[in-house]
């Protein structure tokens, strides 16, 4: 019942926000303009929408930490709650900047650079890993105490800190690039969000603080979809879509690391990121920064889905190859990212024969 009505309070949360945060974008006129070839909308539509998200889910996450011992445990402290906040605050500030001003990518980083560090800061940390062969393979080589404060110590660890550290820029930028559909992020980060929520609260893993962090986090981003589904009248904007990626990757930690639940999830998009700034880079010899309509979800609407269509079919591959994580073992899990990376190359193929053939009618 507690997870229930977490689940209810952060949707509810956040949904009430967002019409508030809205309002106030429009005010401010925070909004994004159409006219680019990859904007699809029509009209100015309100950005800002990580505002909500980030407020609802921790008003309700501070209360729940607070008042129940679901919360802090042995997976998560309160130094790793103080971390999470202080860098989910940081993505909202520079999300904010970059919506109102448009900030060079260069300095758009720095905000996303700044969370992670404080993140690890905070003790968060990936400190091994699972050998799909068998056993472990740990990431601590090199340990020292920086300081301590308030009888807990801060340490830096090598290479576990920056291999974290890479960890979270890969999957906020995967959720920032994947904003490019109405309701594509915030539907696959709730998936992500539910998959570690199982997960968390199997009798084999059982981090009944962990699968509330998650549930809070599902919850928030359900309350914001109901917003942000095709037409959307708010997107993400920059804080959103970084939020987004920055509490699954940490979420994915504090978890134990399941890093392998994040990736079949975020398979796809993570892939078509990947294949995106290569092209980019080394095919078109141009920034990997500037924008484009060749990713995933723009070749599908290209191939004739409907917005919708588009939408509800990334959102599936993510969910069924999200549910085999609660039943494969490590290895089993390594086979079935070989197979995502399969669809995801077939999808893309199909895609762009399929617009051809279109193209020749």
């Amino acid at each position: 019942m507690r997870y229930i009505f977490a689940l209810a309070a952060s949707f509810l949360a956040v949904f009430l926000l967002t019409r508030v945060v809205r309002a106030l974008a429009l005010k401010w006129r925070i909004v994004d303009w159409p006219g680019e070839a990859r904007k699809i909308h029509k009209n100015p539509t309100a950005l800002l929408g990580g505002l909500a998200i980030f407020a609802g889910l921790f008003l309700v996450l501070w209360y729940m930490a607070l008042t129940t011992p679901y919360i802090l445990d042995t997976s998560i402290k309160i130094k790793n709650l103080w971390g999470i906040f202080a860098g989910g605050l940081v993505l909202i500030a520079g999300g904010w900047l970059d919506d109102k001003y448009d900030l060079k990518p260069s300095r758009q980083i720095l905000f996303a650079i700044a969370a992670a560090l404080i993140v690890v800061a905070s003790g968060i940390g990936i400190r091994q890993i699972t050998n799909p062969f068998g056993g472990t393979i740990s990431l601590v080589s090199w340990e020292r105490v920086l300081f301590w404060w308030q009888g807990i110590g801060y340490r830096l660890t090598l290479p576990a800190d920056f291999f974290t550290l890479v960890w979270l820029m890969v999957i906020m930028y995967t959720t920032k690039l994947l904003d490019g559909l109405d309701g594509l992020a915030s539907g696959i980060t709730a998936i992500g969000a539910m998959m570690i929520f199982f997960l968390a609260t199997t009798t084999k893993f059982f981090q009944p603080e962990v699968g509330m962090l998650a549930i809070l986090t599902a919850g928030a981003f359900m309350g914001f979809l109901v917003w942000n589904w095709h037409p959307a009248k708010i997107f993400l904007g920059t804080g959103g879509s970084t939020l987004a990626g920055f509490m699954l990757g940490t979420l994915a930690i504090v978890s134990g690391g399941k890093i392998a639940t994040a990736l079949l999830v975020l398979g796809i998009p993570i892939l078509d990121t990947l294949w995106v700034i290569g092209r980019r880079m080394f095919w078109e010899r141009k920034s990997p920064t500037l924008p484009d309509r060749k990713h995933l979800h723009f070749r599908l609407l290209d191939a004739g889905f409907s917005h919708r269509g588009a939408v509800l079919s990334l959102w599936l591959v993510s969910a069924l190859f999200g549910i085999t994580t609660l039943f494969l073992q490590s290895r089993y899990k390594l086979i079935a990212l070989g197979m995502l990376l399969v669809v995801m190359v077939g999808l893309g193929i199909w895609a762009v024969f399929r617009r051809r053939a279109e193209v020749i009618k």
